[in-house]
């Protein structure tokens, strides 16, 4: 499945894509989709069975896995 991760600071989304990067999970940095947020401007999109949610940063934003109809919310950190 595909998931993007969004983060209130650019410096937590390296660290996120390092983390999965470390596990052997397919990932990248990449603009967030406007729809989804407008905190730092910095995702990680990465491909996985499952969306790893203790490998994300503590200034994770949301986690969202991507459908054929747009975007699922798997997690929201306010």
């Amino acid at each position: 499945m595909n998931y993007i991760a969004t983060f209130y600071t650019h410096a937590a989304a390296l660290m996120t894509n390092r983390a999965l990067q470390k596990k052997a999970i397919p990932s990248k940095l990449a603009p967030v989709p406007r729809v989804l947020s407008s905190s730092c401007g910095t995702c990680v999109m990465y491909t996985a069975e499952d969306p790893n949610l203790s490998e994300m940063d503590q200034d994770v934003e949301a986690v969202y896995e991507t459908t054929d109809s747009g975007y699922r919310e798997l997690l929201r950190n306010e």
